[in-house]
């Protein structure tokens, strides 16, 4: 029986071959929410579904794309963007 945390699904499931040749169940916390655009909410491409500790040591590039708005808009509301601020 597994601990009490354990027992709820917070942490998912995985099966894991050990040394030993058996498979063990391990508990490992579950990844975040995609992350999604500022304006329509759409998911972002480009953007990885980590948790900090794996995001703090990828480079600056893989953490989001290297074009303005990149990280926060997605691509269409980022073309309304810049054509409404061209237009003003």
């Amino acid at each position: 029986m597994p601990r009490k945390n354990r027992r709820s699904r917070t942490f998912r499931r995985v099966k894991v071959r050990v040394p030993g040749g058996t498979v063990k169940m391990h508990y490992r916390k579950r990844k975040p929410s995609s992350a999604s655009c500022g304006v329509c909410g759409a998911e972002l491409h480009g953007v990885p579904r980590e948790r900090p500790y794996i995001m703090k040591s990828l480079p600056k590039t893989e953490k989001r794309p290297e074009r303005p708005f990149g990280g926060v808009l997605c691509s269409s509301c980022a073309r309304d963007e810049f054509k409404s601020r061209a237009r003003a």
